[in-house]
């Protein structure tokens, strides 16, 4: 039996109300467009008859309670149903203070947004006929009291308590941290592994146990697409940093049984009083990256001294603005070999971050079937086309 269905993925909206808004002089997001830019991206896809839209996490600046009434005052009168995750900025303390709303209180601000019935701050819901969501929390504090990306053993078990009942429906995953890896050695590195869960491998395996192969991500701040034994993570970068995109998508089920999934991908170009967003953003994150960048040269595997990473650096302002956008290719063919194939390994084998067709079917570690979504709109489904994703990213 046929299914065709669209949707929509906007991620970490990073809401703040004008007298909200931190102003620290190296922050990386710009919040004051966060508003605007959520009103820009709803304007297009209240016109595009959408069945539904999912916000992964990160809703708000900092868990400010006036941000989350904001947005939930404002999705209430989208025209689409819409479900909600919370991300590390939306939850970011166990107990309220006078700036952010507690852990256990998320679920009160959303409850017309997945939460209908429950407190737990983790959900299921048909979304249509045959198709379901699963909403996880992957916030969760340590012995420490530190925040970290983790699925708790109470709900990995609800998980596979739900994906046994769910055995003849469609199941989409929408969590905050990345599933799969969007870096080289993501899970691994010291600057990248925080965007992960720390438990993603056990969570990939329930998924691909179970049949389910899309999850969707946000926190990264990076458009890419991932896969890793079958299950596919695709993650959305932010819409207050750039490129400021936002995803529209649609699922199509033939006869036979063959799925597939097109992504086409959006850029907010102006709101108002940034009319040239996008090359205002991109240099605001250029203007930023220095000690990122000198960060990232001095850590393993490069180890350079710290010198010559200050010297390299200026070179590769746009490199952080280029993985945002999504099917970056890297090469800088002045620098010494060592690391110009480190910075190599950035690059996207394939271009399939943005605009393409997934072909959904079971495959090993690495392999994503991938048509151009340019095709896939001229031509219809399925598309004919296959290629191999980009290996370490």
């Amino acid at each position: 039996m046929g299914l065709n269905f669209r949707f929509a993925v906007v991620s970490d909206l990073h809401i703040a109300l004008s007298h909200t808004i931190w102003d620290h002089p190296s922050r990386f997001h710009l919040v004051e467009v966060g508003i605007p830019a959520f009103e820009s991206a709803i304007e297009h896809l209240t016109q595009l008859d959408l069945d539904f839209l999912l916000l992964p996490g990160d809703l708000t600046q900092h868990g400010e309670p006036e941000n989350h009434i904001w947005l939930q005052q404002r999705l209430s009168k989208l025209p689409f149903p819409t479900y909600v995750v919370p991300g590390n900025h939306d939850v970011p303390v166990v107990t309220a203070n006078q700036q952010s709303i507690a852990f256990a209180d998320f679920p009160q601000y959303y409850r017309k947004f997945g939460y209908q019935d429950t407190n737990e701050l983790y959900y299921t819901q048909q979304l249509l006929p045959g198709v379901r969501l699963i909403g996880l929390n992957s916030n969760f504090f340590n012995e420490e009291g530190q925040q970290v990306g983790r699925l708790d053993a109470k709900q990995l078990q609800w998980l596979e308590e739900v994906l046994i009942a769910a055995s003849d429906e469609l199941v989409l995953v929408m969590v905050h941290h990345n599933v799969v890896e969007h870096l080289p050695h993501q899970s691994r590195h010291p600057m990248a592994s925080r965007y992960m869960l720390e438990n993603a491998p056990e969570l990939v395996q329930l998924l691909q146990r179970y049949g389910v192969k899309l999850v969707f991500t946000g926190h990264l701040h990076v458009q890419d697409v991932a896969c890793a034994d079958g299950v596919y993570d695709i993650t959305t970068g932010s819409l207050v940093s750039y490129p400021h995109p936002y995803r529209v998508l649609e699922f199509h089920r033939d006869r036979q049984g063959k799925e597939w999934l097109q992504i086409l991908s959006h850029r907010v170009q102006s709101v108002p009083d940034f009319p040239n967003l996008q090359q205002l953003s991109r240099e605001w994150m250029g203007d930023r990256s220095f000690p990122f960048l000198v960060k990232l040269l001095t850590l393993s595997p490069l180890n350079l001294p710290l010198t010559q990473a200050q010297e390299l650096a200026p070179t590769l302002r746009d490199f952080w603005a280029t993985i945002a956008d999504g099917d970056a290719v890297f090469d800088y063919p002045q620098f010494p070999q060592k690391i110009r194939h480190y910075i190599q390994t950035y690059s996207a084998a394939t271009l399939i971050d943005n605009n393409s067709t997934l072909l959904l079917e079971k495959m090993e570690r690495g392999q994503l079937g991938v048509g151009s979504g340019e095709t896939a709109l001229r031509e219809g489904f399925p598309p004919q086309a296959t290629a191999n994703p980009k290996g370490g990213r």
